[in-house]
């Protein structure tokens, strides 16, 4: 993968693009798998968080039935979407996640993403990441609504009425529509899928190990590069 002008590289950290959806398990599976080797990685290592929706078409004022919906619109046969269901909660159990896929409240995630950028843009990004989760998988909420959202902009140390201002306001639809064309730049079609530093690609929720490996590697290029320039 060659870099396009997306990625801002810097020579003294690992830049890790995550395009992943609120709703999606395998997204919080591998940003969890992501985190537990940031966390043992001894360079730092710099995340940003893409939008990406997987059913863009789901309304926005409500939450539909997700059994129904996967029957219906994606051909599930009747009780295969239970299945998926408990497989992929024991999994997450793996790896300490807690799910209530029973809970779950699928509505449209655009808002839930336009959240992600105001958070970025004062510095908690992460943190929201991982509440928006949390919120959709284990708490039963709905991530779509908007007072919702601002409260948990607010558990994350975010400003309630400036969050929900920014929610009522469509402000950072544009950078969520950005982070779309850039995955279709990049041939991105589903996630979770993580960039490191602009050249290597990790599609889905892979074991730790292979992001250790991932910013490892990225990490000793640029220790190269640095040692070749003195």
């Amino acid at each position: 993968m060659t870099t396009p002008p997306l990625f801002e590289t810097a020579p003294d950290k690992v830049r890790v693009d995550v395009w992943s959806d609120v709703m999606c398990p395998f997204c919080y599976i591998g940003d969890t798998h992501l985190a537990r080797a940031v966390e043992a990685f001894d360079q730092p290592v710099d995340i940003h968080y893409r939008s990406y929706q997987l059913m863009p078409e789901l309304p926005t004022d409500q939450v539909v039935d997700l059994d129904a919906l996967l029957e219906e619109k994606r051909g599930f046969p009747p009780g295969q979407d239970k299945l998926m269901n408990a497989q992929v909660t024991e999994r997450a159990a793996e790896v300490g996640l807690t799910f209530r896929m029973d809970k779950a409240q699928t509505t449209n995630t655009r808002s839930a993403h336009r959240l992600s950028h105001f958070a970025k843009s004062h510095g908690r990004q992460h943190e929201l990441i991982e509440r928006l989760f949390r919120a959709y998988f284990t708490d039963g909420l709905n991530v779509g609504d908007h007072d919702v959202l601002a409260d948990l902009a607010a558990e994350v140390g975010l400003d309630r009425a400036e969050a929900l201002e920014a929610l009522t306001s469509d402000a950072y639809a544009a950078d969520v529509d950005n982070d779309v064309a850039a995955a279709h730049q990049l041939g991105i079609s589903g996630v979770p899928f993580f960039v490191i530093d602009g050249k290597w690609a990790i599609s889905g929720a892979q074991p730790v190990d292979m992001f250790t490996e991932a910013l490892t590697t990225a990490w000793d290029e640029k220790s190269k590069v640095a040692v070749s320039s003195e």
